[in-house]
């Protein structure tokens, strides 16, 4: 496992680099598309691997121990046999699954107790056992068990949170130490800096995560409801202190503009159910603007999808064609407009890179944020 920073950006901190796994090169920057249950949602690997070509993308560790469980993912081989995927997956360790079951879930030192959203059925994820399912699921990258708080948050329960999420890192580090490898390539460990929309908690999560001395760091607890400036404002602080020589993961992290505005404050790594979830509800994401296909407008536009034509589907299709799928709640309709979104996000990434090797980020980027704030 190796990281190398290729080239700065000289009007921003964006930067380009390269990361090497046991699975192959992952560019930086980089989306990672979600693929919460071992797929990302109606994509055969097919097309996410020759159309969409991204060079990681994401499982979830809370979703996979449910089902299809741990013991089926380990028969298989791990995930990557399992799936039939032979890139690069990075997994999160439920931590953010656990907080959106807030009403299903009881946290305390130990780790946290929560109700299956399946069947009911009581579960228990500690530092420990999420790093043993983190082993056999046998991602690339795994990450630290950790409390995501919500928005708005108390400052004395976000501090709390915080001082518990770093004891919990304590915990993964030297439970993985003792935890051996199930697969015949090597796993990447992230901690998560947490500490709300609060300044100096962020300053001090992020100092304890950086002395961790880990492969690389996560930003956890935003885009949980703040406004993006304070979501800005925070990864500044927080990038500011993690070491230039890592990789930094923001979660969950966001449309096309908030990560052109965070690989502009030294974001690598990005992910976010936005382009698929969206795409299933009809919003395309463009270089000029978001298109609503099922508008009345596009009902006789027989331009094709995306004139730009980054994925097939682009071009082999028409917007109204397309509005006529999801008039009639044609499954087809969301696999395209799935498959157009994440080739645009993965496009978005590249041509960063591109403009930051090129050493016109911050000009090109000003540009596109301009654009892609229409509505078409």
């Amino acid at each position: 496992m190796k990281f190398e920073l290729k080239e700065k950006d000289s009007q921003s901190k964006a930067r380009a680099g390269v990361i090497m796994t046991d699975h192959g090169v992952i560019e930086t920057p980089i989306f990672m598309p979600v693929g919460t249950v071992g797929t990302v949602k109606g994509v055969h690997q097919r097309e996410l691997k020759n159309d969409i070509n991204p060079d990681i993308i994401l499982g979830n560790t809370y979703h996979l121990y449910l089902r299809p469980q741990t013991d089926i993912i380990e028969k298989a081989g791990g995930l990557h046999k399992f799936m039939n995927w032979d890139r690069n997956i990075l997994t999160d360790s439920g931590g953010y699954q656990v907080y959106s079951l807030s009403a299903n879930r009881k946290i305390k030192e130990e780790g946290v107790k929560f109700k299956s959203h399946i069947d009911g059925s009581y579960h228990t994820f500690t530092p420990e056992n999420v790093m043993e399912i983190q082993r056999t699921i046998g991602a690339d990258i795994i990450m630290a068990f950790d409390e995501c708080t919500p928005y708005p948050c108390d400052y004395n329960y976000a501090k709390r949170s915080m001082h518990m999420t770093h004891r919990w890192l304590d915990r993964c580090i030297n439970h993985l130490e003792k935890t051996p490898l199930k697969y015949n390539y090597n796993q990447a460990f992230f901690p998560i800096v947490q500490g709300s929309t609060y300044k100096d908690l962020r300053k001090q999560s992020a100092e304890y995560i950086a002395n961790a001395g880990a492969f690389g760091n996560a930003i956890g607890g935003l885009s949980v409801g703040e406004p993006a400036e304070e979501m800005y404002a925070m990864t500044e602080v927080v990038t500011e202190i993690l070491p230039e020589d890592k990789p930094r993961y923001l979660m969950g992290v966001g449309t096309p503009i908030n990560i052109l505005e965070n690989i502009a404050l030294g974001i690598d790594m990005f992910d976010c159910v936005m382009p698929t979830r969206n795409a299933r509800n009809g919003m395309l994401f463009t270089v000029n603007g978001t298109i609503n296909i099922k508008n009345k407008k596009w009902a006789d536009d027989f331009s094709p999808v995306d004139d730009m034509g980054i994925t097939f589907v682009d071009t082999e299709y028409t917007k109204a064609y397309l509005r006529h799928l999801f008039t009639v709640n044609e499954l087809l309709g969301k696999q395209i407009a799935t498959i157009h979104n994440l080739g645009f996000y993965l496009w978005l990434v590249r041509e960063a890179r591109k403009h930051i090797l090129a050493g016109d980020f911050a000009t090109w980027k000003d540009k596109m944020v301009k654009q892609m704030n229409n509505r078409l």
